[in-house]
């Protein structure tokens, strides 16, 4: 569909959605400042292509991070019409097929299938037209991003890493940050549920080197294709092919015998060896909003840098959302729809990971309900499928529900009924998520929306509540509008409010939510972002009187029960701030934005990516 991540960027100025900066800007925080001020206007803001880096190649930020540039991206002209291309595949796919004809109708879907299988050459890619190798390698000559103060190093962002299954030759293609840690290594980020860490610990039981290959740029679809939540051993390629139109032409690499898109920008070839002790490897400034902390992960050796002549260094922002992910998310929910209802769940009729959720922590499901417990039914599918499994928090309403309207939501909220519609679980939680006191497991809650609604003005607030102390109550339209109560703690002492419990049990609120103090002056989403971040439902629930009681706040470390390290929240430093505020107009951007970090800066616990202290 497009012949490079160039073709890409002419399409996205021919549609308004691009800005060029002509001044020379740093990698070094300046491009993640303006960035983070850019994805977090409304709509998404515009793509930015840096041209002056300090180094030979510019750098694109933002290039899916609105609703156009990820359907563009992908080419089609909306989401919808992807989704919509899919439920036709899907559907001509799975039908019944009892006559002749019937069947012989799904020849021409399988001769399309067959044009979207990746494809390899014999000859050398656009991808290979410069080559570094021996004393040559230098990752310097990359502008690789450092986005956040707390960060460990520089970290390449959107790396699409190459591996191959060495038991059955099956290629995974998947996207796990990198961290130069010299001229010619880097961190490998795979978590402990990733594709390339089993192919990590395959080898590593065969006694081998593991190659690995890295592409930068090339068709926006191999990125997103990258991040998808494919079946394991199902190529990613396939599912590019699908999104192009056309397969992808692959390339073999110039040290390793792996295979790349030859019309990808950069490519870094190497290896991992499972012999080789794991580093250190972090902090970074997460797609949660909170940094991941320092561990071990292992070392990748660079033996090749090949480049296209006139490469692009493709590179994303993450932190607190909605950053450019947010929109990556919706693709996936549109294109991962009807899959889920072939495979798993027929009743599922739409599903909504909110950016607030940051994908993991927050999910809303529709269903066709039919029956009682069916939505806890569900629940407990969908937390055994794929990617899925992250899911900490699942709201499940009727398929009458818009679950992308707030007030519809809302009004589901104020009718729910406890405990009857709660269920607790345990299981698969995402590496990083960080409120659980064992890493990469811990609880789960559903809740049964398919009941009654309630119409606003239901709930009403006694006077003198009864707060424990140092506590204060937000502003009581929160509670009309959504039966919810926060209650704001200044410090970390342990939280009892089953007597302020007790005291609403009449007054048609639902939940009461403990959160941090600084937390209440922010807006709904980012309430909403930072509670779910810091709350585990197994340890972190109680239902009193008829109401659930959340504690959301930050859990200090060193407390029984809870993680033995904290993260910090994500935020630019002032020096970085004043620097961008101060070089606005030559950036040529446009009207003054300010940055998001200044609201953001009040949540920070320590100078560190650790949370430090005990409140």
């Amino acid at each position: 569909m497009y012949r490079n991540l160039q073709g890409f960027i002419e399409r996205l100025v021919a549609m308004g959605e691009l800005v060029r900066v002509a001044a020379r800007v740093d990698p070094v925080y300046e491009i993640a400042e303006i960035t983070d001020r850019m994805s977090k206007t409304p709509g998404g803001g515009k793509a930015l292509l840096f041209d002056n880096t300090g180094t030979g190649f510019p750098v694109l930020t933002n290039m899916t991070g609105s609703d156009r540039r990820i359907a563009a991206a992908l080419g089609a002209g909306s989401l919808d019409e992807i989704g919509d291309r899919i439920d036709r595949l899907v559907a001509g796919a799975m039908s019944p097929k009892e006559s002749l004809w019937e069947k012989l109708s799904v020849l021409p879907l399988l001769a399309e299938a067959a044009r979207w299988m990746p494809r390899k050459s014999s000859a050398r890619g656009e991808c290979q037209r410069v080559v570094y190798r021996g004393s040559d390698i230098d990752l310097g000559m990359l502008p690789v991003l450092k986005c956040w103060p707390y960060d460990g190093g520089r970290f390449v962002t959107l790396p699409l890493v190459h591996t191959v299954d060495p038991d059955t030759g099956a290629r995974n293609v998947g996207m796990y940050r990198m961290q130069v840690t010299g001229p010619d290594t880097t961190g490998m980020h795979w978590h402990l549920h990733k594709t390339g860490e089993r192919h990590y610990r395959a080898y590593a039981r065969r006694g081998e080197r593991m190659p690995v290959s890295v592409a930068l740029g090339g068709d926006p679809a191999y990125t997103y294709s990258a991040t998808a939540p494919m079946p394991d051993n199902l190529d990613e390629y396939l599912l590019a092919g699908f999104l192009r139109g056309r397969a992808v032409r692959l390339v073999k690499c110039l040290t390793n015998g792996l295979y790349v898109p030859a019309d990808c920008d950069i490519v870094i070839e190497g290896y991992v060896d499972p012999a080789e002790e794991k580093f250190t490897e972090g902090p970074f400034g997460d797609h949660t909003g909170f940094y991941s902390l320092e561990d071990l992960y292992p070392k990748f050796h660079v033996t090749a840098i090949t480049h296209r002549r006139g490469a692009i260094y493709p590179a994303t922002l993450v932190g607190i959302p909605p950053q450019e992910d947010a929109y990556i998310a919706k693709a996936t929910e549109k294109i991962f729809l009807a899959p889920i209802r072939a495979a798993l769940q027929p009743e599922v009729a739409d599903l909504y990971m909110p950016p607030e959720g940051v994908a993991h922590n927050l999910a809303l499901v529709s269903i066709d309900r039919q029956y009682g417990g069916q939505a806890f039914k569900t629940a407990s599918s969908l937390w055994g499928a794929g990617q899925m499994m992250f899911n900490k928090v699942m709201l499940v309403t009727g398929s009458q529900t818009d679950i992308r309207d707030a007030g519809q939501v809302a009004a589901l909220l104020r009718g729910v009924s406890f405990p009857d519609d709660l269920l607790l679980s345990r299981g698969v939680l995402d590496v990083l998520d960080h409120s659980t006191a064992t890493p990469g497991a811990g609880g789960k809650l559903a809740l049964d929306l398919t009941g009654e609604t309630i119409p606003p003005g239901a709930v009403s607030l006694p006077d003198n509540l009864p707060l424990p102390p140092g506590a204060t109550v937000t502003d009581p339209t929160l509670a009309s509008e959504w039966a919810v109560v926060l209650v704001g703690y200044r410090d970390g002492r342990p939280a009892d409010l089953t007597g302020l419990a007790e005291a609403l049990r009449d007054s048609g609120v639902r939940f009461i939510v403990a959160v941090d103090h600084e937390v209440l002056g922010l807006s709904p989403g980012d309430i909403l972002w930072h509670a779910a971040g810091n709350y585990e439902p197994g340890r972190d629930t109680v239902v009193c009187g008829g109401i659930l009681i959340a504690d959301a706040r930050t859990k200090y470390p060193y407390r029984e029960g809870f993680p033995q390290s904290v993260p910090n929240v994500v935020a630019s430093l002032p020096d970085t701030v004043a620097l961008v505020d101060r070089r606005w107009k030559e950036y040529g951007i446009g009207e003054f934005i300010s940055s998001p970090s200044g609201k953001y800066a009040v949540l920070r616990k320590s100078h560190s990516a650790a949370v430090e202290g005990d409140g």
